[in-house]
């Protein structure tokens, strides 16, 4: 059992940078792909980013390519997601998520999600 806390929300403008982080309890955090993905009210949840247990591997949505990256510390069980370049059309709740299967974009392949954390951009 995995569990995830995102902070780092918030209220921006556009062109402003954020950063978003995910906790993870558990002993065995490296073993997990984590991903980001966000949800626009009325719109379905989509893929942002994904990194691989050990963080070799990154893979990101073409909408964030290039503005997001995301990161791992697994000394501190932690997932970031720093974005830069911020646009109205950001605006979303953020999940971070956790799987052993592989490095998906899918959400159905995820197994643990956060609660999720809001960020806004305004224009």
């Amino acid at each position: 059992q995995v569990q995830l806390v995102e902070s780092g929300g918030g209220l921006v403008q556009a062109g402003d940078s954020l950063r978003l982080s995910c906790l993870a309890s558990g002993r065995t955090f490296s073993v997990y792909a984590m991903g980001w993905f966000r949800q626009a009210p009325g719109l379905e949840r989509e893929f942002v980013a994904a990194i691989s247990g050990k963080g070799g591997t990154s893979y990101y949505s073409d909408s964030v390519k290039g503005r997001f990256t995301i990161s791992r510390d697994n000394a501190k069980n932690t997932v970031y997601l720093q974005m830069s370049s911020l646009k109205p059309e950001d605006t979303a709740v953020y999940y971070c998520a956790a799987t052993r299967r592989g490095v998906p974009n899918v959400s159905t392949w995820y197994d643990y999600w956060g609660q999720g954390t809001q960020v806004t951009v305004s224009s």
